[in-house]
């Protein structure tokens, strides 16, 4: 049978007409896979065009070949060609005369081009690219880029701006009798700070984060001569270096790329009459001391991209939590500066420093928060106001109150009194017992300085636990800026989660 089966007589067998039905399937069935990996690869082709099509960037795609071959709507309005006047074009299509391509030289080194500013279209449209080059085991199969347009940019910046502006505009909305405590060391800064109001001396105001210095700037400007004029208040910390010359005294048209046209005068001259308060002035660069020195000594200021020195009428408040005398001698700080600054320190006192006011301070914060929520809380009880008269906070009056925020947040709705038991989960420091023992400990710890960063280190741990390693969150909930946060991260060795690296 073997034999018979092997031979070839011309006339198919039943077995060569099986063995052609079993390799006709098997091909059907192959084709049928390729089908439906085409349809799903068309799908697929569709769904990135039509995404492409939707994003509000203008978005280009330059094939291996340097030709243009997508783009979406966003890119044909900004450039001002049609997809016809585009497709299949060199990549040069759209550039104005004098400028080279971004996408050509990201093919050519195969590094991503970001943020170069060029000119477009017939119009000459003045746009941000950044081009990244397309690679496919190891060649460079083209690259895609994506245009802003810069005049869009420039109008959200300046509409930004102007709310900061805005924001920073205050009308001076705390009085002296806004400052709680009767006892010494609050009457003695109280004091202090009423006999600066009467002169325009430049006032330095010192303390820890979270005690109420710019209560106290409020404060002095409210009760001064200069009360009718602006009040504004610059977080030396939150403003990027390279921006804060500008915003401090201004620029003029043309001084950088982007300048505004006409120029804009800055936070000396708005607060010309008035008062500028400069909080965490420790924060300033170098560079820019010298400058605020001679506005200082001679009242008067130089814009970004001049040379002619304007007059201004502006009384400083500052204030900061830093150790000035210690920056000086690390060459961070001018010493001159400090001079001209310190003419009238006013020393503001950590909470700890007056526990005998904490009564008095956490039923203002408990019934301000309980109007907040809409909460009916009245009072605390005699053993949880002693618990927190105990408490170390570190971080102050900005600390107390965020324990009531959170103790009211989570008090049920029928209590009218807060008591020692809704507090103990919400509390943010050292509890008692700990703080009375390392007090014991000051010493092996190396001093108050030790001990300090002891607490804050172990606070900004809890927090970025807390926040799931969310700065931007953890920040808000330590109230400091981003800026100081991520200081403090590095001080410590933290990493996100705040795990010591």
């Amino acid at each position: 049978m073997t034999g018979s089966l092997q031979k070839n007589t011309g006339t198919p067998t039943p077995f060569d007409v099986f063995l052609g039905a079993v390799s006709f399937f098997q091909g059907s069935s192959d084709i049928n896979a390729l089908q439906e990996e085409l349809g799903n690869l068309r799908k697929a082709k569709e769904l990135l065009h039509t995404i492409i099509q939707a994003t509000q960037d203008a978005i280009y795609i330059i094939d291996e070949n340097a030709k243009v071959v997508l783009v979406n709507q966003a890119y044909t309005r900004l450039v001002g060609l049609s997809e016809e006047q585009l497709l299949n074009q060199p990549a040069t299509v759209d550039l104005a005369e004098g400028y080279e391509s971004a996408s050509l030289k990201a093919m050519a080194t195969g590094r991503p081009i970001r943020e170069v500013t060029m000119r477009v279209g017939p119009a000459k449209k003045e746009v941000i690219e950044s081009v990244a080059p397309l690679i496919l085991n190891g060649e460079i199969k083209g690259c895609v880029g994506v245009m802003q347009d810069v005049s869009v940019i420039f109008r959200l910046s300046e509409e930004l701006h102007r709310a900061n502006r805005h924001l920073m505009h205050l009308e001076s909305k705390y009085s002296f009798g806004d400052i709680i405590g009767t006892s010494p060391q609050i009457l003695e800064s109280k004091k202090k700070a009423l006999i600066a109001a009467d002169t325009d001396v430049t006032v330095l105001l010192r303390g820890e984060s979270g005690t109420g210095k710019e209560l106290f700037a409020h404060a002095i400007h409210q009760a001064s001569i200069r009360h009718n004029k602006p009040f504004i208040r610059v977080n030396c910390s939150a403003i990027p270096e390279s921006l804060m010359e500008s915003e401090l005294f201004g620029y003029s048209e043309g001084s950088f790329s982007g300048a505004k046209k006409g120029g804009r005068i800055g936070y000396f001259e708005e607060a010309s009459g008035g008062t500028l308060f400069l909080d965490e002035i420790g924060e300033m660069p170098l560079f820019l001391q010298a400058k605020l020195l001679r506005a200082l000594q001679e009242k008067e200021i130089v814009r970004l991209g001049e040379n002619k020195p304007l007059m201004v009428d502006t009384r400083i408040i500052a204030a900061t939590n830093a150790d000035l005398e210690r920056m000086i001698r690390q060459k961070k700080f001018r010493e001159d500066l400090y001079y001209r600054l310190s003419v009238f320190p006013i020393h503001v006192p950590a909470l700890r420093e007056s526990r005998d006011d904490i009564p008095e301070i956490a039923r203002s914060l408990l019934d301000k928060i309980c109007k907040e929520y809409g909460r009916a809380t009245s009072d605390i009880d005699t053993s949880a106001m002693e618990y927190l008269q105990n408490c170390a906070w570190g971080g102050n009056v900005r600390e107390l109150e965020n324990v009531l925020r959170r103790t009211v947040i989570n008090l049920p709705p029928q209590e009218k009194l807060l008591r020692r038991e809704h507090i103990n989960d919400a509390v943010g420091t050292i509890p008692p017992a700990d703080y009375q023992s390392l007090n014991g400990h000051v010493a092996s710890l190396g001093g108050y300085e030790e001990l300090k960063n002891a607490w804050e280190e172990d606070l900004i741990r809890r927090v970025l636990v807390q926040s799931n390693g969310n700065r931007t969150k953890a920040a808000r909930a330590l109230g400091i800026s981003l800026r100081n946060l991520y200081k403090k991260i590095t001080k410590y060795h933290l990493d996100a989660l705040g795990r010591i690296e």
